[in-house]
């Protein structure tokens, strides 16, 4: 009976969670029946909540602010022809960020490998990696993400969904198998979320363990990157309120969009290290010991290069 109930409030949860994510996690939420495709906060509040009706307009309007939802559609409709890589590039010029690559000599060129990468801004990270090594590989790239995600409709091309909120449905583990035989290169962020503040510095928390399983299993090679940025103190301090106040929603999730656009007119280092060979993962150590020793390598890209 006991467990029955436990089951209830998890599976509860794991909806509620769904919800919240299914408004705020994704940058783009789309009507898709119109065309170009808009963000329409108020809607989305109001079908996704029972009482969204009863949502207060200051409520709704705040959100709209903080999601930049106006600005967005107006890059929607400028960019509705535009998907996979060439919108990822585009969406680079839409905050004017910029990149300075160091290690590219370590890209493979014709291998099939495995690119893994600390996530410490949970949105602009992946976009840049993506327009990058994208550029580089001819557009033959992919990228793991939340399987909430496939709402950013004009990404799907190179997206990879996997399910955070349970096991993965036959048709996810399918495409899955498909894109790792593929020739396709595969950026996988393995924290699951990006970066906050763990005993005062601002890191991933402990790697998943399926990159390692999944580079011995297709025989890829891991690259590994190193990605230079934060998010601005705000962030950092509301998540560590919320976890204060024993509130388990990432509601700072929030200020993702806000965050993107607070970092207009950067320029971020990215790092690349050499490849670590599918063959090195042995029985020495534990796939998730082995998913924390490449998390050290790549947390000491920095002070290599």
């Amino acid at each position: 009976m006991q467990n029955n109930i436990l089951l209830r409030k998890k599976s509860r949860y794991n909806s509620i969670q769904k919800e919240i994510k299914i408004v705020f996690l994704p940058i783009f939420l789309y009507n898709t029946v119109v065309k170009p495709v808009r963000i329409d906060i108020e809607m989305v509040v109001k079908s996704k909540f029972r009482k969204g009706k009863r949502f207060p307009g200051f409520i709704i309007s705040y959100l709209k602010r903080v999601i930049h939802q106006d600005e967005l559609n107006d890059f929607l409709k400028e960019s509705c022809d535009l998907s996979g890589v060439a919108f990822a590039k585009a969406c680079k010029s839409l905050f004017n960020v910029d990149w300075k690559i160091n290690g590219k000599e370590n890209l493979p060129k014709e291998e099939r490998c495995i690119f893994v990468s600390n996530h410490p801004l949970g949105g602009l990270d992946g976009i840049l990696l993506t327009s990058f090594l994208g550029e580089f590989y001819g557009g033959k790239i992919k990228v793991q993400v939340n399987d909430l995600l496939m709402n950013v409709t004009p990404l799907t091309s190179v997206f990879i969904p996997v399910n955070c909120y349970g096991g993965q449905t036959k048709e996810l583990s399918k495409n899955l198998t498909e894109v790792f035989d593929s020739d396709n290169q595969i950026i996988v962020f393995p924290a699951g979320f990006c970066s906050r503040r763990f005993n005062g510095v601002i890191q991933d928390p402990e790697w998943k363990k399926w990159f390692i399983t999944s580079a011995v299993q297709y025989k890829r090679d891991i690259v590994p990157i190193y990605f230079d940025g934060q998010n601005s103190k705000f962030f950092y301090r509301l998540a560590l309120i919320r976890k204060m106040l024993g509130i388990k929603l990432n509601i700072e999730l929030i200020y993702l969009p806000d965050e993107m656009f607070k970092a207009s007119n950067k320029t971020f280092n990215i790092y690349f290290g050499k490849p670590i060979s599918w063959k090195s993962f042995d029985d020495s150590k534990t796939p998730k010991e082995w998913a924390q020793e490449v998390r050290s390598q790549v947390y000491a890209l920095k002070n290599k290069q």
